[in-house]
């Protein structure tokens, strides 16, 4: 009992000893010197709300430097060429002559510039002399020459 009269007392105190800012709100926003913590229905609606949130770009400033940043982001994501077993080498070669000899829809991965990229095309011909895959693209007529090397996998 004597603990909550302290309380009270010191409560009181606080408030009396604290000075008004806002006389004609509510009592908990009275002392309230922010006024991001006064909820909106009791600020003066004639002040504007502001911007709000607006994101500002400091690294855009420059566009030069942007661009290195962008740049940047994009090597982190490259992989380098992925190194292959040579049974992994016979599995592929086994494949690509058993697809070129039946003229097969056949699934294509291959690396280029830093990423694995899959394509679904018509295997025509391999160039061993110049070290490349030509084939066509399922989706139009357009030939494309892949280097042996690149080659990832075959499905």
């Amino acid at each position: 009992m004597v603990v909550s009269y302290i309380f009270l007392t010191l409560q009181q105190n606080l408030f009396t000893d604290m000075k008004i800012i806002n006389p004609n709100m509510p009592e908990p926003y009275k002392y309230e010197t922010d006024y991001r913590n006064i909820p909106r229905e009791y600020l003066n609606p004639h002040i504007p709300k502001g911007r709000g949130i607006v994101k500002w770009n400091a690294f855009k400033t420059i566009p030069q430097q942007y661009e290195i940043l962008e740049q940047h982001i994009e090597d982190q994501n490259k992989i380098n060429m992925p190194l292959l077993s040579d049974d992994q080498l016979q599995e592929i070669n086994e494949k690509v002559s058993s697809k070129i000899s039946k003229n097969i829809l056949t699934d294509l991965d291959y690396w280029k510039d830093g990423y694995i990229y899959s394509i679904q095309c018509y295997i025509n011909k391999i160039d061993e002399f110049n070290g490349f895959m030509i084939i066509t693209n399922s989706n139009s007529n357009n030939k494309l020459k892949i280097p042996l090397s690149s080659i990832v996998s075959v499905q």
